[in-house]
């Protein structure tokens, strides 16, 4: 529920640029934010245009199908999703700017992407009826740059979620755009005090707003069904489930640890990268590969582990980020183990931190054997103190103490 000292956002109108879109197939922030946000105000996903080359490549995945077909004048650009909720696809195609070098030219042709996407918006949220919007731009830093001066929202907020500087697809022109573009925000969010304590260099507006857990989604009431693909493996089952990424997660620390406790199986679920599926982990017997899963079957692993994993890597790219898999753990009443970080000291009082191979191994053994419904109990608590709804709270008081 909305507090009296919000209560005037209700009839504010909002546009959010999602980085990642509306048919991805893993969990999404923006989205669970452009659900909540909807649930009192009208909400305008705008996914990202296909580049040309990715139309080139005509690549078909769940997060491009729907994309290619609006291109191709298949299916209409706009979808309504519920009440107060649309999700705008473009008819067209952009630039793939970005292995333009830095500098002049990536930014002429960025401009021209920014300019056609954002008229199209303009155009769609005039047809909707949307009165001086609030921009919400989900760390889409090279589509969103030139938004501000294009759209002229009531309001322009960039959310910083993940350090994308790191990653070999942003290196080359995100060190010298987002700082530019968290300055010219009227107003940053982020999800960790790292992140915000980063973007605070460039803007003073900038905040930790914490993250938010689906509970909806992640009950540990509902008796789930075991897995099929878990029916030949023996328990204790040591889990983990999300994007099975060696620039995140530490394949050697599974390793040591699934080799130092033969009696335990452990269970990867997610895509692998090249790393991973050419690691020796797969020469372990007890350690099992289910592959990818949708999202509406992770709490139905989730509740066939004893013991959920975090097992980052310790690098820029995870150092601030926060992890909601650990809240998705803990809504089910799982016992966490996980690397530690700055941010996960958020968690000491309800998870196992570890910071190497051995610590891991006494840590998901004490997991196993101190496990009880009390703390169970307590882990639950936590993790729904981290709800959409508290998050997007958060969100909507930054929102009004800057228009103010």
């Amino acid at each position: 529920m909305i507090t009296s000292k919000t209560e005037k956002l209700k009839s504010k109108d909002f546009i959010i640029t999602g980085l990642q879109t509306w048919d991805i197939p893993i969990g999404s922030n923006a989205i669970d934010i452009a659900k909540e946000i909807a649930k009192n105000n009208r909400v305008l996903y705008v996914n990202s245009p296909l580049d040309m080359m990715t139309m080139y490549r005509n690549k078909k995945t769940a997060e491009n199908i729907h994309r290619l077909e609006v291109v191709r004048k298949i299916k209409n650009p706009i979808r309504k999703i519920s009440e107060n909720l649309w999700v705008l696809d473009f008819p067209f195609s952009v630039w793939s700017v970005n292995g333009f070098p830095d500098g002049p030219v990536f930014d002429l042709f960025n401009r021209r992407n920014n300019r056609r996407i954002f008229n199209y918006v303009k155009k769609v949220a005039a047809q909707l009826g949307f009165e001086n919007p609030v921009h919400f731009i989900d760390n889409d830093i090279y589509r969103s740059f030139y938004a501000k001066e294009i759209l002229k929202p009531s309001l322009s907020v960039y959310y910083r979620r993940d350090n994308l500087q790191p990653f070999a697809y942003w290196k080359k022109h995100v060190a010298r755009l987002e700082p530019a573009l968290i300055g010219k925000s009227d107003l940053v969010v982020c999800n960790s005090p790292e992140l915000a304590d980063f973007s605070r260099q460039f803007n003073q507006k900038s905040f930790d707003v914490g993250q938010g857990v689906d509970l909806s989604a992640y009950d540990p009431d509902i008796k789930f069904p075991l897995p099929p693909e878990l029916a030949s493996v023996p328990g204790p089952i040591i889990g983990y489930i999300g994007d099975i990424n060696s620039l995140r997660l530490d394949p050697d620390l599974i390793y040591e640890l699934a080799k130092a406790r033969p009696q335990y199986s452990f269970v990867m679920t997610g895509r692998e990268d090249k790393v991973f599926t050419t690691h020796a982990l797969h020469s372990l017997k007890n350690v099992f590969f289910t592959g990818s899963i949708p999202k509406d079957r992770v709490p139905e692993f989730m509740a066939a582990f004893q013991v959920c994993l975090n097992p980052q890597l310790i690098n820029e790219i995870t150092i601030g980020n926060y992890p909601r898999k650990v809240d998705e753990y803990l809504a089910m009443g799982k016992p966490v183990v996980a690397t530690t970080t700055n941010t996960m000291q958020l968690f000491k009082e309800h998870v196992y931190l570890c910071k190497n191979a051995g610590q891991y191994m006494v840590a998901v053994d004490k997991a196993l054997t101190e496990d009880n419904m009390q703390l169970r109990q307590q882990r639950i608590a936590f993790a729904r103190s981290h709800s959409w709804e508290n998050n997007v709270q958060n969100i909507y008081n930054q929102i009004q103490q800057t228009l103010n």
